[in-house]
């Protein structure tokens, strides 16, 4: 391996997005001139988080491997500005983010995307709009459609997963503080929701749905309420499909999973449904699957609830990702693309490879 770059990084980067839009980005790249990949990470929980982004670890790693890394909140989170709602503008924000990148003096033209969860479900969309220089994703511990399997299971409202997510993951720890109060009014919100959460099992039980208390806040979380009146698979859902719409997907994936996730089906299906019916050969023949023994948690743990794993049930994230977009961003021969496309781990060790 060549040796590693130093790195610099530019803070707060305006992208510009198709409606004027400001979204705001982190930059790491190699202190060099030159061009160089970039790999980009779209996300709703803070560009500034080391939790669940891995904002802290990665970027520096990949960029003094010769990546320029753009960490970027999405729109209506944090730094950037508009209304976030989940998934309804990641197709349009991805492409024009990726091809915002793509077309910087330090970029090659050669964009991959990477993440988890909902940082999964930011690359997906974005593949389905084709940004002409994206390349491959990695997208990890994450959906192929977000009615099924994400709010709502076998026709179930995911109630805890919902309320959780909208409370403690968005509405406090940013979207409350969007709503223009006072900074009293603001210590107050906060609060209340902390207290809705601390008290879960008792939050948890509050009927009817529709008129769940917590999240009524004008502009606060508008979706939770439209997941509600929407309890069937209708055009609310379909147009944010993914499993429907692998035939629009034409770059290569690398799909991680963990047996003890959320979103294990939806890893699956979007391995299996990009190898049928992807939108190019490159990506039918480019999709890998990795599973083994975690939970949702980035980055992966050797202990599963009261389970402690062996060590080398852990995962060089780091070093996986890099191999992938080295051999499909570098063309850099490292035989990734050789290796067989489905590995199954159980307690740290191989089970199976097909």
């Amino acid at each position: 391996m060549a040796s590693p770059f130093s790195v610099k990084v530019e803070r707060n980067v305006p992208v510009p997005m198709r409606d004027g839009t400001i979204l705001y980005a982190d930059v790491y790249r190699p202190d060099a001139p030159g061009q160089f990949p970039a790999l980009l990470q779209r996300t709703c929980y803070s560009k500034d988080l080391p939790l669940p982004t891995v904002v802290l670890v990665f970027p520096i790693t990949a960029a003094s491997r010769g990546y320029a890394v753009v960490v970027q909140d999405v729109r209506g989170r944090y730094a950037s500005q508009g209304e976030f709602y989940p998934f309804r503008h990641e197709i349009e924000d991805g492409y024009d983010s990726v091809e915002w990148a793509a077309a910087q003096p330090w970029c090659d033209g050669n964009v991959g995307m990477y993440g988890g969860s909902y940082l999964g479900a930011t690359q997906w969309l974005a593949a389905i709009a084709r940004p002409p220089h994206l390349k491959a994703i990695f997208p990890s511990l994450t959906a192929s459609d977000f009615y099924r399997g994400w709010a709502y299971q076998g026709g179930a409202f995911q109630l805890a997963f919902n309320e959780i997510w909208a409370l403690l993951g968005l509405a406090l720890l940013d979207g409350v503080s969007r709503l223009g109060l006072s900074d009293e009014e603001l210590a107050g919100e906060q609060g209340k929701l902390a207290q809705a959460i601390d008290n879960f099992d008792e939050t948890a039980r509050f009927l009817p749905l529709k008129d769940f208390p917590h999240l009524q806040q004008p502009g606060l979380a508008p979706y939770f309420y439209d997941w509600l009146a929407h309890p069937a698979h209708d055009d609310y859902w379909r147009r944010w499909s993914i499993e429907t719409q692998h035939d629009q997907v034409s770059v290569p994936a690398f799909n991680l999973g963990a047996w003890y996730d959320i979103f294990l089906g939806g890893t699956l299906s979007n391995f299996v449904g990009m190898r049928k019916n992807g939108g190019s050969e490159q990506a039918r023949r480019g999709q890998k699957l990795l599973v083994g023994p975690w939970y949702h948690n980035i980055p992966l743990d050797a202990r599963v609830g009261d389970v402690s794993l062996p060590l080398r049930a852990l995962l060089d994230l780091d070093g996986l990702h890099l191999r992938w977009f080295d051999y499909w961003l570098k063309g850099i021969d490292n035989g990734i693309g050789d290796e067989p496309p489905v590995e199954i781990f159980v307690m740290g060790e191989n089970v199976w490879r097909s």
